[in-house]
């Protein structure tokens, strides 16, 4: 490993982050099997949150994944309902299953579907899944999920027709932002609908890993018009989403069309999903590992350079262990080993300094605030969150970011 603090620590010390992490992980497993969102907040079901966390988790420990696609298999949306967010084929945003937990949302049916992407994730997993343990008989089982999975996602995803998915909720008093960086407020300053930039590359995924599952099934015509329906959104999102002047993609569109166009984190998982075109590659990666958005402990989440930007916030500054995942995983999907090593070894040295991995942490002036246990702009993340541990398990688990 190059010489970027951790790297020089041996290799013992390395395999005790994996123990300590696997030990985390294990906190958070579900007697189901699956991953709980984090601890002691949202210790229960996410969809997003467990599904990140089971795809980083394939490589240590696949049954995490199949656990995980077979209890959202069950609550998967059947009928429209405003109050929850429910629609027929939609993976659930979050369940909360007591009495106690269900009254801090009074407001909320449960389970609550409020999110643009949970369903997308759904499908990438189970192509993930199956290409990595080649499990037919648990896809032949959940295929029902998987059709209804998909036809969301095409029938409804796409609230105006303009051919890219976005969310708008139906509940009032219900998720206003619905990507990953949700929330009840206009934090990030798009009015919905909005069609989020690192939706539609998982959107363009979950094309292409619908055509692979169905495959095998016997169904060649279904799976390429998946493939022609993810080489279509992959053109349109690179036409619409491209800033030339700052060789960068905005953050969103909003409701009336107008580009978000803040430099944030949110285009790195493009390159995961394989949604940029080769010519493009170098210049967003320039771009992110820019000063505004790249520090000595990882990526931002939004560029300092922005007039909005906070660095202890929760998603308009801070670093989040996940958010890193999908930008170090994507640079070694482009070819870009030394790169990704890089974004592991900033997550080894914030590992080194706060002991463990939380669910965001900031830097402010140069200096690691660890957010779990400093309270940093009224914020205070989760000490333990399923998708930060697997991150970093996932990340230093792979022999060719650890060479």
């Amino acid at each position: 490993m190059s010489d970027h603090g951790f790297g020089m620590r041996d290799v013992m010390n390395i395999d005790e982050v994996r123990r300590n992490l696997r030990r985390d992980l294990d906190q958070l497993r579900a007697p189901e099997g699956y991953l709980f969102a984090g601890s002691p907040r949202y210790r229960t079901l996410f969809g997003r949150d467990s599904l990140i966390s089971a795809w980083q988790t394939l490589s240590i420990d696949p049954t995490i994944a199949k656990a995980t696609l077979q209890v959202l298999a069950r609550y998967q949306g059947r009928r429209f309902n405003a109050r929850s967010e429910e629609e027929p084929g939609k993976i659930l945003h979050e369940h909360r299953f007591d009495i106690e937990s269900r009254n801090e949302l009074p407001n909320w049916d449960f389970p609550y579907y409020g999110s643009i992407d949970s369903t997308l994730l759904y499908l990438i997993v189970a192509g993930e899944y199956a290409q990595r343990t080649g499990d037919r008989p648990l896809i032949d089982e959940l295929w029902g999920t998987i059709e209804a999975a998909y036809r969301w996602m095409t029938q409804y995803g796409d609230k105006d027709g303009d051919g890219f998915l976005e969310y708008e909720r139906a509940n009032p008093h219900g998720l206003l932002h619905q990507g990953w960086k949700d929330g009840f407020d206009d934090h990030i300053l798009v009015r919905p609908p909005v069609a989020i930039i690192e939706v539609q590359g998982y959107a363009v995924a979950a094309h292409r890993a619908y055509a692979a599952l169905a495959e095998p099934r016997g169904e060649p015509i279904v799976g390429k018009r998946a493939l022609a329906a993810a080489s279509a959104l992959q053109k349109a999102l690179n036409r619409t989403f491209w800033m030339g002047d700052q060789h960068f993609y905005a953050l969103a569109l909003d409701g009336a069309k107008r580009l978000r166009t803040a430099i944030t984190s949110n285009p790195a998982h493009l390159l995961l999903m394989n949604a940029v075109p080769r010519k493009r590659v170098q210049r967003i990666v320039a771009r992110l590992f820019q000063p505004d958005m790249w520090t000595p402990y990882g990526l931002r989440t939004h560029a300092t350079s922005e007039p909005d930007f906070v660095p202890g916030s929760y998603q308009i500054g801070s670093i989040w262990p996940h958010d890193n995942w999908f930008f170090a995983r994507g640079l070694l999907k482009q070819g870009l080993e030394d790169e990704a090593k890089q974004v592991v070894q900033a997550l080894l040295m914030a590992y080194e300094e706060m002991g463990r991995m939380p669910e965001c942490y900031a830097v402010d002036g140069g200096t690691l605030v660890n957010l779990s246990t400093s309270s940093h702009n009224d914020v205070r993340a989760n000490p333990l969150q399923a998708w930060a541990s697997g991150a970093l398990l996932d990340l230093v688990s792979d022999r060719r970011l650890m060479a």
